[in-house]
């Protein structure tokens, strides 16, 4: 017997929400994306990473979830099983984790964005399909598999799409752009994984498998939001009081000499040489030990002279 399916049942509230959690896991995971890449510090850009992958991992995972309460059975309650729900949570920020990673340690290069934009895709389609295996409810589910194969191919596209965006485009109006075509695509790919579900009821009238332990909607998945909610919005708090997140410029270091018209300029050290100002060329004629015995104090030329 065909069971009948509601992916609405609270309006547009559910649909709603999980879009702006999409969206706000995606800014904030594609901005820290951004960060790791101007950070030289291996121990500071792994932080930067980790807390993306948390953050795009945690949005996905709040949205699909939001989205779930919505989703009703007219002729059965439907339950979640505890363990599979944080499994499929556990599963979006390590598979997301990676595809950032490879992203952030080799570089922006074609095969880096699409390496890292599949395996990010295919983490959110797994958690996807991994936290509706966690339903319980009086039959099971069937799915169409070309729509599944749909859901799929639009989550890979939108995560290697986003994160080229991250990488390639710093300021922070087109940032937002894509975590908004990110929020777009993942709650559509949710939508229509959603179409492809079909419930079939049992005659029996039996317990579904596994239905021991599983707890109804309103009870587990409304109290298990509030983690990763609380995790979204901190992360929004490193992000927002960090200047370089905001600014979008490269991180710099070195001094900052001034010349007498009070500019200014950061300059890079080089190794056996310090940082000097702008356009303190070799000296025509002059051999690489006299460049680096002027610029080390050893010539005659004062830097006040600059």
């Amino acid at each position: 017997m065909q069971g009948t399916t509601e992916g609405f049942s609270y309006g547009l509230i559910t649909p709603v929400a999980a879009f702006l959690m999409a969206c706000l896991g995606g800014a904030l995971g594609l901005r820290c994306a951004m960060r790791s890449l101007h950070t030289a510090e291996r121990g500071r850009k792994a932080g930067w990473l980790a807390l993306g992958a948390t953050a795009i991992g945690s949005g996905v995972w709040t949205m699909h979830f939001i989205a779930m309460m919505g989703f009703a059975v007219a002729e059965t309650p439907v339950a979640y099983d505890p363990a599979t729900t944080l499994a499929s949570l556990a599963l979006a920020i390590v598979m997301v984790g990676l595809g950032i990673f490879i992203v952030g340690y080799r570089g922006t290069t074609t095969m880096a964005l699409v390496t890292g934009g599949t395996v990010t895709g295919l983490g959110i389609a797994s958690m996807h399909y991994l936290g509706m295996a966690g339903i319980r409810l009086e039959g099971r589910l069937g799915y169409d598999t070309v729509t599944v194969g749909g859901s799929v191919v639009i989550a890979v596209v939108a995560a290697t799409t986003a994160l080229w965006a991250a990488v390639s485009v710093h300021s922070l109006l087109m940032s937002l752009a894509a975590s908004l075509a990110m929020g777009v695509a993942v709650t559509g790919m949710h939508y229509m994984g959603m179409a492809a579900v079909h419930v079939h009821l049992r005659t029996s009238g039996a317990s579904a498998d596994g239905a021991d332990g599983a707890e109804p909607a309103s009870t587990l998945l409304g109290p298990m939001l509030v983690g990763p909610g609380v995790f979204l919005l901190l992360a929004a708090v490193v992000v927002i009081f960090d200047p370089l997140m905001v600014m979008g410029g490269p991180e710099r270091s070195g001094p900052v000499l001034r010349n007498q018209q009070g500019r200014g300029r950061h300059e890079r050290a080089l190794p056996g040489i310090p940082a000097q100002p702008a356009g303190w060329e070799p000296r025509y004629g002059e051999t690489a030990e006299e460049t680096v015995s002027r610029r080390s104090g050893g010539g005659s030329r004062d830097i006040h002279d600059w």
